[in-house]
Parts: C-alpha cells; sequence; structure tokens
C-alpha cells in the first residue's frame, strides 16, 4: 500500500527559511530522505507539495476514496484551514500530522493546529526524523 505524503505552503523553499528551525535541508534532500527512509522499512510512498490549499484538498479527497493512508505536513494551514481539517476527517485510512519545528516552541499563533483533532497522531520538532517517525508508526497502523 502507497502512503500519501503530502507537504503545505513554503515547504518547496525550506533550504531559504528560517535555518534555527529548519536547518539547512532543500526540499528536495527531504523528498529523498523521506523515500530512502520508507525503503528501509519496505513501504512505499507518493510525495506531493503545494502552495494551493485546494490542491491539497483535492489530494485529500482522492485519498479519502482510495482509503490511502496519509502522512501530512500542513504547514501554515495547520493553524487555520478548516476545510483541510475537514478533508483530513473524510480519511478512511490512518492520518498522522506531521512538523519538521515544534510549533509549541515558536509564536503563539502557531501553538494552534485544526488538523490535530482529527489525525491519529502528530510529531513535531525532530526535523526530518519527524517523518522517519511517522513512517515507522503508520506501519504499525496499516
Amino acid at each position: 500500500m502507497k502512503i500519501l505524503v503530502l507537504n503545505g505552503p513554503n515547504l518547496s523553499r525550506l533550504d531559504l527559511r528560517e535555518k534555527n528551525h529548519y536547518g539547512d535541508l532543500t526540499y528536495q534532500q527531504l523528498e529523498e530522505f523521506i523515500k530512502a527512509k520508507a525503503q528501509e522499512i519496505k513501504l512505499e510512498v507518493e510525495i506531493k507539495q503545494s502552495e494551493s490549499e485546494s490542491e491539497i484538498i483535492e489530494w485529500l479527497h482522492k485519498a479519502a476514496d482510495a482509503k490511502q493512508p496519509v502522512i501530512i505536513n500542513p504547514a501554515a494551514f495547520t493553524h487555520y484551514s478548516y476545510a483541510i481539517r475537514d478533508a483530513v476527517s473524510m480519511l478512511k485510512a490512518p492520518c498522522i500530522e506531521v512538523h519538521l519545528s515544534n510549533p509549541l516552541s515558536r509564536e503563539e499563533f502557531r501553538h494552534t493546529s485544526v488538523v490535530s483533532g482529527v489525525v491519529n497522531g502528530t510529531i513535531a520538532g525532530f526535523g526530518a526524523e519527524s517523518y522517519a517517525l511517522a513512517l515507522k508508526a503508520m506501519q504499525n497502523l496499516i
């Protein structure tokens, strides 16, 4: 079964973001890391990234219809996109929320996740390793 890994806005420009929160990793390196970690534990992944809320919602709808497990980093949408939350709540397979940084150690507006209440769990603050941990957790869930 292929796990859908969705990444939200600005992650495509990861190497230009705050180094103290995101390190020196490029988005391409993050994708390669995720693929390598998935291969190590014999999981198949499909990785997508978008700046568009509507595109992410469409992907979530397709995942719901296919009963496909999802690992999602909603990025800034985490804090205010009820539309993404609603799409996540329609999933028929497990869903894990991930974040490279720890939102609770950052600005107060980042302390709220509207998505967390409708996922199986949230992993945050471990950089790229957050995705590796999510893959291991997903392996246990499926």
